[in-house]
């Protein structure tokens, strides 16, 4: 009768160039989504300052999206070190994000196209971070506890 031992290396293959990479990708497209939110933050923001209609929903809105964007770079940084628990959180934000941007913003009348098009933008750049955190690399880098 044998029995496998896990080594740390075994079971961790995050030093993988290809999990590295991957684990690059979804940062950088996680760092677009926060510029891309900061974004849309300091245009309300110019907007305000000109006088211009700027509701509180709004302020709320870009807000909102720039905290979650920078919550999800952090996750994505300890995912990148190993955290299994922060690469799950990472997982479900990307797939749970881009549908609720989009289905917030698309309530007819309450948002200006343009605000529209920017979150739009920052559902696009998550989405596609969604894609590789949830691909088959960096699953396999963290397999379920038995």
């Amino acid at each position: 009768m044998e029995t496998t031992t896990h080594t740390t290396a075994e079971a961790a293959p995050l030093d993988h160039p290809r999990t590295r990479r991957a684990f690059g990708k979804v940062k950088i497209l996680v760092a677009a989504y926060g510029a891309l939110s900061a974004a849309v933050l300091i245009t309300v923001a110019i907007l305000a300052i000109n006088d211009q209609t700027v509701t509180s929903f709004m302020w709320g809105r870009s807000a909102g999206v720039l905290a979650s964007a920078a919550v999800t770079y952090w996750l994505t940084v300890l995912a990148s070190r190993g955290a299994r628990w922060a690469y799950l959180r990472v997982r479900i934000i990307s797939i749970i994000m881009p549908p609720a941007i989009i289905a917030i913003d698309l309530i007819p009348g309450i948002l200006p196209a343009w605000f529209v098009m920017m979150q739009a933008a920052c559902a696009l750049a998550i989405a596609a971070a969604a894609f590789i955190v949830n691909g088959s690399r960096l699953r396999a880098a963290f397999p379920r506890s038995r």
